[in-house]
């Protein structure tokens, strides 16, 4: 009885962790990004670049921003392969912003990590200088 007991439980820890291990998952090369000092007015972008690490296909879906100052752009609307790379462009446009910035880009993908599912950026803006100062 003892036996089939540390079967059941061995078994089952197996199966959770094979469970687990099983999906697309998206590691990011740099996960935040500071753009450092920035002039009040600048347009400034950064190509975040990930990798599906796991093991059937990683499907994005969506890109969500908190301000209309950040833009997504051309990320892959295709699935990404195990083992493939693909990119993700985030522009700041830093009009109406004064002083330091933390922005928050939220993936939505059937990744099966959650610390995949966001990526962030800073920078502080400065006030721009005008020819008279």
């Amino acid at each position: 009885m003892k036996r089939l007991f540390l079967l059941i439980i061995v078994l089952g820890a197996a199966i959770a962790v094979y469970g687990q291990s099983t999906g697309p998952v998206i590691a990011w090369e740099r996960s935040s990004y500071d753009f450092g000092d920035v002039a009040q007015g600048d347009k400034v972008e950064y190509v975040f670049k990930y990798k599906n690490t796991g093991n059937e296909p990683l499907l994005i879906t969506n890109v969500q921003v908190t301000c209309g100052c950040t833009t997504p752009k051309g990320w892959a609307r295709d699935p990404i392969a195990p083992g493939q790379s693909g990119e993700l462009t985030v522009a700041f446009n830093s009009v109406g912003k004064f002083g330091k910035q933390n922005k928050v880009v939220t993936i939505v993908s059937n990744a099966v990590n959650t610390e995949g599912s966001q990526i962030t950026f800073t920078a502080n803006v400065l006030e721009k200088k005008t020819p008279n100062d």
